[in-house]
């Protein structure tokens, strides 16, 4: 449906644009409608039983906008909901790039939820054929991960793919990839078993190496030097060889067989009480075993970074995290997430991210020409961030700051949907149902206005706003514009008027 809004919040009668051609009542698992608007004259639309459709709307928004005209539409297997879409010119051809969510049953989970959800990244271009043009599939690509992405955004030029999640995403080979991959790629990929132990204190490190059956003292040559470690058996290559992290006293260092049939070596370090994080430099055949008293040793050093015993002493130097100090909407998951991306060629991840403890608030279209934005809480604020796949040394850039709301969106057990103005202006909230909340950004004050508690002038406040609709319907959509926030619940379509237009 098309609706025009006159008189700031009036809106004309609505009228209808499209309507999907079949009967979808009859469809089991049946997903609900999608839709995303591509390009200004362009619509992604899924009816939710699997089937995609690309829409020509023209210039949507004139007071003669025609009907809608499908340009392709498609089965493309179990139901999805569309999470993104982008059209974009390549090699002079029209094509359009969308990415297709579901959720499916994971018969080999048996452990997990029983789920997966996988992202179709697909790409469609106009071919011309005979004087006739027309939309077609030129790629299909799958991903699959093990929980729904909080943001997951095709980037404008259809070259890469950028994902938040809490658990990570990997593309899915396809079986022509399967078939290419050869032998020898498939026998490096197996784990093997360590080829040494090793474990250290704070002056030696002792290394232990499983023997073959028939090996003696005779066939064995370990050779010492005050950087360098050598071991072979018989005439093979070299069993280990490399530089090792750090110097040792080679002149005191020994090896002898134990009786299990393994060979142990002790080396004297040079630089007592130094940790070393790895035996031989860039070697990773080895695993490192940790004694269990140095476990709670390391634990005792850390001890005063991290505590969950109140704080007696808070006078002392380096006291441990108060707990006390501590609300409830401070606490995060222990399982951060990670903001990925993934190049469109190669499908491998070019950056990754670890958000930790910045959780995923919402995501925002700033700039129709830009990837959407998204939001992240920073300790108590919140903080938009813009994405850029064409400037790999400045990939996301931060466009914007709501102060507090992070802490304020914490203590809002209720809340449903978050967004905020294109422009900044204010952000806003709503709960399940009939409260919105309208957080202004800081505004010069007309009048003097002083801190009683400081003593100190008050150069500009923030306003809070709380809305309630006339409605006791659950709410559905959340929209906001630079002038407006639309809401949308079971019956009614809201328009709060927020600015006025310049």
């Amino acid at each position: 449906m098309l609706l025009l809004i006159f008189m700031d919040t009036a809106l004309q009668k609505p009228r209808e644009v499209f309507r999907l051609p079949s009967d979808l009542t009859a469809c089991d698992n049946r997903l609900c409608a999608s839709i995303h608007f591509s390009s200004p004259t362009q619509v992604t639309l899924s009816d939710g039983t699997g089937r995609l459709y690309l829409i020509k709307s023209g210039k949507r928004g004139n007071s003669a906008s025609e009907k809608w005209e499908i340009m392709f539409n498609e089965e493309l297997g179990s139901p999805f909901i569309i999470a993104h879409s982008v059209s974009f010119v390549k090699s002079d051809t029209n094509s359009l790039a969308v990415l297709l969510l579901r959720v499916e049953k994971d018969e080999l989970d048996t452990k997990g939820s029983g789920f997966h959800v996988t992202l179709e990244w697909v790409t469609i271009a106009e071919i011309s054929k005979e004087g006739v043009h027309k939309y077609e599939i030129i790629k299909r690509r799958v991903l699959q991960g093990k929980s729904v992405p909080h943001y997951a955004a095709i980037e404008q030029s259809g070259g890469g793919l950028m994902i938040v999640s809490h658990k990570p995403f990997k593309f899915m080979e396809s079986e022509s990839d399967k078939l290419e991959e050869n032998d020898d790629t498939k026998i490096l990929n197996e784990k093997k078993d360590p080829l040494y132990y090793w474990q250290q204190t704070e002056d030696d490190v002792t290394i232990t190496v499983h023997l073959p059956q028939d090996i003696t003292k005779d066939d064995i040559k370990v050779h010492f030097s005050p950087d360098n470690i050598c071991v072979t058996l018989r005439d093979q290559p070299p069993l280990m060889e490399g530089k090792l992290y750090s110097s040792v006293d080679h002149e005191s260092c020994t090896w002898i067989i134990r009786e299990n049939k393994s060979l142990e070596i002790s080396l004297i370090k040079k630089n007592e009480g130094s940790r070393w994080p790895e035996l031989i430099v860039g070697d990773t055949r080895g695993e490192f075993i940790m004694d269990p008293s140095q476990c709670s040793e390391i634990a005792e050093s850390l001890m005063h970074l991290t505590s969950e015993v109140m704080n007696p002493n808070p006078e002392k130097e380096k006291p441990p995290c108060n707990a006390q100090e501590l609300e409830e909407c401070d606490a995060f998951l222990e399982d951060g997430a990670s903001l990925c991306r993934f190049d469109g060629d190669t499908l491998k991840v070019t950056h990754i991210i670890n958000l930790g403890s910045n959780p995923y608030l919402f995501s925002v279209v700033v700039n129709p020409r830009e990837m959407p934005c998204f939001c992240l809480r920073h300790d108590v604020d919140a903080l938009l961030w813009q994405p850029h796949s064409d400037q790999p040394e400045n990939m996301w850039e931060h466009i914007a700051t709501f102060n507090a709301l992070g802490y304020v969106q914490a203590s809002k057990q209720d809340k449903k949907f978050m967004a905020c103005a294109p422009d900044y202006s204010y952000a806003a909230l709503c709960e399940c149902l009939r409260r919105v909340f309208i957080y202004r950004q800081p505004t010069p004050l007309a009048t003097v206005l002083y801190n009683r508690k400081e003593g100190r002038q008050v150069g500009q406040v923030a306003k809070q706003l709380v809305a309630t609709l006339e409605s006791n319907d659950p709410i559905l959509g959340f929209q906001a514009t630079n002038e407006r926030l639309f809401v949308l619940t079971t019956k009614t379509l809201f328009l709060i008027k927020v600015n006025s237009g310049n």
